[in-house]
């Protein structure tokens, strides 16, 4: 008998009709000889709700306060998931996180698991009971309710998956899967039956919304297989596991990319040490992050400085970075919010050369200019102009032949 520990998202509970719906699939589950263990989040639309009534009396509501009402959306769904489960005879008990006694640090809002106490969910198991808790919540040491940020429903699956050391942390969504890209911009796109932890983190970071990034961490650092599959239609869904060396990889597992991207540089500023400090400091310094940089020199003992933000921050970035300009002595600022990044992924390019070179090719055949390039061990990614991008994608994906079962 395997214990797995099962979530699933508010589109999978957003009406009492899904409800039932996923009642009956845990049912089926537990016939089958599984124990489970059932992650849920609040309702479709709700938490935005609950932000919004908060809204309205505070413009500035207070961490702990808002954390009292956020957890809220995923205690209605506990009960009714549970009242749906004794309503087709199989016992179940539901546990909000501080009930559980998933213990977090004391950060409201974005608060980090710490530990779990799991002698209450082994106890209901061994009595057969299928155990439903809330996912997104816990609390500190102080008994004060905290949440873990959006899309904190899948770390506390995989925290609890790591905890109780069960076989597999599914997680059920409105996809069936991860796929080699979007499919609404490659309707050719192929679902993976298998990615590794790697992959998926940098997927993610990239902007795959499949997974929680901290999630993928969390089940990466303890080694919990993460499955992924659609709370609608039957499937296998996509394994994320850690690599295993006996498999052949493709070279490619996936394409990401990220519309929500904007580039800035800072032209004629004096070279000499520590000035991507004196440019990048104050940047830092207004909570912005930096994505890509890249760093030339020329011949008159200047250097041109070029990074990338995400796009909402591209108005903050570049005031900060016209005044630095000025301190320095720079000769220009410029930018551009019209850009987006396309990033090939896969564990397979450790081992080949070449893949550079194709992507660079197959966008120039495209005549797709790339302004920026980056790379990792098992990532390339480049800047191109946002027009492209649908193109671009297209484009890799037909070259590196993913929509096949054997791709390059």
């Amino acid at each position: 008998m395997a214990l797995i520990v099962q979530k699933y998202g508010g589109t999978s509970v957003g009406t009492v009709e899904r409800i039932q719906e996923v009642a009956k699939q845990l049912v089926a589950h537990q016939k089958q000889g599984h124990d489970l263990v059932v992650v849920v989040s609040a309702m479709s639309g709700e938490t935005n709700r609950l932000v919004g009534l908060a809204n309205e009396i505070n413009d500035h509501p207070r961490g702990r306060e808002l954390d009292v009402l956020l957890s809220t959306g995923e205690q209605v769904t506990i009960a009714l998931l549970s009242l749906a489960l004794e309503q087709l005879g199989v016992h179940a008990t539901s546990y909000t996180g501080s009930q559980v006694r998933i213990l977090t640090d004391n950060t409201h809002n974005k608060a980090r698991i710490m530990e779990i106490d799991d002698a209450k969910i082994h106890a209901d198991l061994a009595k057969g009971k299928i155990v439903v808790v809330a996912g997104f919540q816990g609390c500190d040491d102080n008994g004060n309710i905290t949440t873990l940020g959006r899309g904190g429903s899948d770390t506390t699956a995989v925290a609890l998956a790591a905890a109780l050391k069960a076989k597999e942390c599914q997680i059920y969504t409105d996809v069936d899967g991860v796929y080699t890209t979007d499919p609404r911009v490659v309707p050719e796109a192929r679902r993976l039956d298998q990615i590794t932890f790697e992959e998926m983190l940098e997927m993610a970071s990239l902007g795959a919304k499949i997974l929680q990034i901290r999630s993928v961490e969390f089940a990466s650092k303890y080694n919990v297989p993460l499955r992924v599959l659609s709370s609608f239609t039957e499937g296998g869904g996509t394994l994320i596991t850690a690599e295993e060396s006996k498999m052949e990889q493709a070279l490619i597992s996936g394409i990401a990319f990220n519309r929500d991207e904007a580039k800035l540089t800072i032209l004629g500023v004096p070279d000499h040490p520590g000035i991507a400090s004196q440019i990048l400091g104050p940047v830092a310094a207004e909570n912005i992050e930096v994505d890509m940089i890249i760093q030339n020199t020329g011949h008159d003992s200047t250097t041109d400085f070029t990074f990338t933000v995400h796009r909402n921050d591209y108005t903050n970035a570049l005031n900060v970075l016209q005044k630095t300009a000025t301190e320095l002595g720079a000769r220009e600022v410029t930018g551009d919010d019209k850009i987006a990044k396309i990033s090939l992924v896969g564990v397979g390019m450790r081992s080949h050369a070449g893949i550079a070179s194709t992507m660079f090719e197959t966008l120039a055949q495209e005549s797709i200019n790339i302004s920026m390039i980056s790379t990792s061990e098992i990532k390339i990614s480049v800047v191109i102009d946002e027009k492209y991008l649908e193109l671009g994608v297209r484009s890799l994906h037909k070259a590196f032949e993913l929509d096949q079962l054997d791709p390059k």
